[in-house]
């Protein structure tokens, strides 16, 4: 049986047969973009099919001309196959024999011919999608570096990858996934360096996702892979960067990538793949190591700024004396917290509103937003200016942070935070920071450990990540991928 119920049906060597169940089970004549084109080659009828629009029609034109140009030269033989065979000038010509396959592969954009009084066709690859050329990535910009980014069509983004990584051992397995959707999903990764272990655990994975289609893509083939449940914090790494996907590659990761997304899954990956940017290794070592600083400082703020603040608001005595003026200086009517809470789900409406907004109209919604609905807001009285000042500090924070899953995350638990400093004071802060790293500590995503190199330690590879080594210097690939080869650069 075949994944959606056919049985495997051999194609018939009487061409009406065919397509009859064309017209059966694939509605020929119901839907326009379904094509058929019948020709005569040597005394024997051919037929086309084809769809409309995924197919580039300059190719077709180009293998008919050749295949109606036989009936100029050559005489009626009994090789009428191997001739036609032979004249289809295309580099990937493939040999079909049973008819479900043959409508799969219409389906997917190439050409199939079938020819009177014979048991097989032939699959051409004549595919064109729609889409777009690639260009930089809109999440992931940087001031130097490179501008192209990943698209959605799988085959250019196989490409994008090739032309960084001239490897032999470079493997892309491509698998159709979906009873309906039959998207193609390709696993990337290089043969000699990454775990062959990961390699099949994944490879199962995504030959075992059972659904009807994956209209969402990456998300859906990512929710399969890793079982997240409830748990907010990313467990893969998504990028549109070639260049970062193929520096993952080589540092032994698998690389997964779904045709219609131009993103990538990256995987394993651990709490500190998703507070790295390019940005840092486009810089000389120095800059890179103050870049990451500060957006390690700005992650920590997004996370702790506002607990800690508001616990000194409500345990004035705890604050040294140099910083005493931290805090309301003046009452107001509205308890703190409830004021923090509505300033910072007034961020999230700000921010979804510019996701929603087109571009130029979303620049002038945040200016009013946040000019004047602040300063408003802090006039009547509803809100102290202090609030207003850390709540967009901490969303500063949540913004420079690279990863956009992991931003979205850190924000839930800093809400979560500040509830139980509201509710239990200091002893509510220390737990919860406490609740929070065993938390992230107990994450495993495909078996690797969450907080690596923090827990469990590893003091060289922490180093590495606090510390922008030059690449000369970082020798060894990360040991978490558990890579077959162990030192990037020649013995």
């Amino acid at each position: 049986m075949s994944h959606n119920g056919m049985e495997k049906i051999p194609i018939s060597p009487k061409l009406t047969n065919n397509e009859d169940f064309f017209k059966d089970k694939v509605g020929l004549n119901d839907s326009f973009d379904l094509g058929i084109r019948k020709i005569t080659v040597l005394g024997k009828e051919l037929n086309i099919y084809y769809v409309n629009g995924l197919c580039d029609t300059s190719y077709i034109i180009e293998l008919m001309e050749e295949l109606v140009h036989i009936n100029d030269v050559e005489r009626k033989t009994y090789k009428t196959k191997e001739i036609i065979h032979n004249r289809l000038v295309h580099q990937q010509v493939e040999t079909i024999k049973y008819l479900d396959e043959v409508v799969d592969q219409v389906l997917s954009g190439l050409i199939a011919i079938l020819i009177e009084g014979e048991d097989t066709g032939f699959v051409v690859d004549t595919r064109s999608y729609p889409g777009r050329n690639p260009e930089e990535p809109d999440t992931e910009k940087v001031v130097r570096g490179a501008r192209d980014g990943y698209v959605e069509n799988i085959i250019v983004n196989t490409a994008l990858t090739r032309r960084r990584i001239r490897d032999e051992r470079l493997r892309n397995e491509i698998f159709q996934v979906g009873e309906r959707s039959k998207t193609d999903i390709c696993l990337s990764y290089i043969k000699d360096v990454a775990d062959p272990d990961l390699v099949d655990i994944i490879r199962k994975e995504i030959q075992n996702i059972k659904i009807d289609g994956i209209t969402m893509a990456d998300k859906t083939v990512e929710e399969f892979l890793v079982k997240q449940g409830f748990n907010p914090f990313p467990l893969v790494r998504f990028t549109e960067r070639p260049d970062i996907a193929a520096t993952h590659l080589l540092e032994g990761h698998v690389i997964i990538m779904v045709d219609t997304s131009p993103s990538v899954i990256i995987t394993p990956t651990t709490f500190f793949h998703h507070v790295q940017h390019v940005e840092e290794y486009r810089q000389s070592p120095a800059v890179g190591t103050f870049v990451r600083w500060v957006r390690f400082v700005g992650i920590f703020a997004s996370l702790f700024l506002l607990p800690m603040w508001f616990l000194m608001v409500i345990e004035p005595s705890m604050l040294p004396e140099a910083i005493s003026f931290v805090g309301p200086n003046e009452q107001s009517n509205i308890p703190i917290v409830i004021q923090i809470f509505l300033a910072d789900i007034g961020v999230e409406f700000l921010r979804l509103a510019a996701i929603h907004t087109p571009t130029a109209l979303s620049t002038a919604m945040g200016l009013i937003a946040a000019v004047l609905i602040g300063q408003i807001a802090i006039d009547v009285g509803l809100f102290v200016p202090e609030v207003i000042l850390y709540v967009a500090v901490a969303a500063i924070g949540s913004f420079t942070t690279p990863s956009y899953e992991l931003s979205v995350a850190n924000k839930i638990v800093r809400l979560i935070l500040l509830a139980l400093v509201a509710l239990f004071k200091a002893p509510g802060l220390i737990i919860g920071g406490t609740l929070f790293v065993i938390f992230l500590a107990g994450i495993r995503s495909l078996n690797t450990p969450y907080l690596w190199p923090f827990i469990p330690f590893n003091a060289k590879a922490l180093f590495m990540i606090l510390i922008r080594r030059s690449t000369p210097g970082a020798k060894v690939r990360p040991s978490i991928v558990h890579p077959k080869n162990r030192f990037r650069q020649p013995q």
